[in-house]
């Protein structure tokens, strides 16, 4: 008779753990290789032509991460869950960077006074052009080309 080993049914139970797991996504589409479906302003559906590609609701521009109007001018905001910082340095002047700080790799906190701010150690970008404002950073944030279409703000 072969009496298992602590290994052998901790590996057992992990694997069926995982197994449950995964079905758990397979059941909500989760598991698919289709991208969830992006919403308009009001909350529904934006049309998907199934290449993962959203239009806004009337169909003509594409429907972006950001809108014109959520970007202050002489100001910014972070989209942390995408780790980049869109500005308005000037009015209907849009640009896009990296919100990872270039000195110890933190998400930076805010944009205020002209400046993206990261709240680790305080260094501090110029919203126009990235360039480091303030230390200890001593490189400038990467630029990241967007597209700026009727008052969608997406990546190019």
């Amino acid at each position: 008779m072969c009496t298992p080993t602590r290994r052998t049914l901790l590996a057992g139970t992990g694997a069926t753990v995982l197994t449950a797991a995964l079905s758990g996504c397979a059941a909500y589409g989760l598991d698919s290789a289709t991208p969830p479906q992006a919403a308009d302003a009001t909350g529904n559906p934006a049309p998907n032509d199934g290449t993962g590609s959203t239009t806004a609701g009337d169909g003509t521009a594409p429907a972006g991460f950001a809108r014109t109007a959520d970007i202050p001018v002489g100001g910014g905001k972070i989209f942390a869950d995408q780790k980049i910082v869109v500005t308005q340095p000037a009015a209907g002047t849009f640009r896009c960077f990296t919100a990872v700080c270039t000195h110890a790799g933190c998400v930076v906190g805010d944009v205020s006074e002209g400046t993206i701010n990261c709240a680790c150690h305080g260094s501090r970008f110029k919203i126009a052009d990235g360039t480091v404002a303030g230390g200890p950073a001593k490189k400038a944030l990467a630029a990241i080309t967007i597209k700026v279409t009727g008052d969608a703000i997406s990546k190019a």
